[in-house]
């Protein structure tokens, strides 16, 4: 399991189920607003990986979320298949792109913006 800080929890667990097509693995109300949701990659595809969607807010994850977007760093990378299909499915549902598909050494690359305060890579390795 792995954190990505967001902007709020709920929203983004609703893209990165409903736009990127990750699971609910976990989703229990704290109580006073507060989630505790993690996500995976549909079944078969990465066995155990979640993502543990955080409360970007506090004193580690403003400052980190801060230098990676003055940056214009990923907070993570996810590999496809098709990198091409992927970014034309994913601009069809309206996903705003900060760096379209092109080449960066053995990979493809392109950085999507997740709504909820990151930059996410999709990365394809070169046949």
């Amino acid at each position: 399991m792995t954190s990505v800080y967001v902007d709020d929890v709920a929203e983004a667990h609703a893209f990165y189920t409903r736009v990127l097509g990750f699971e609910t693995r976990m989703h229990m109300d704290l109580g006073g607003g507060a989630l505790f949701v993690t996500v995976g990659a549909p079944e078969g595809a990465q066995p155990d990986l979640q993502l543990l969607l955080e409360p970007g807010q506090g004193p580690i994850a403003e400052p980190y979320r801060a230098a990676l977007r003055a940056a214009e760093l990923p907070c993570i990378v996810f590999s496809v298949d098709d990198i091409h299909a992927e970014y034309e499915r994913l601009r069809g549902l309206g996903v705003r792109f900060a760096q379209t598909p092109r080449e960066q050494g053995p990979v493809i690359s392109a950085v999507l913006d997740d709504t909820v305060g990151n930059f996410v890579q999709l990365a394809q390795p070169k046949e």
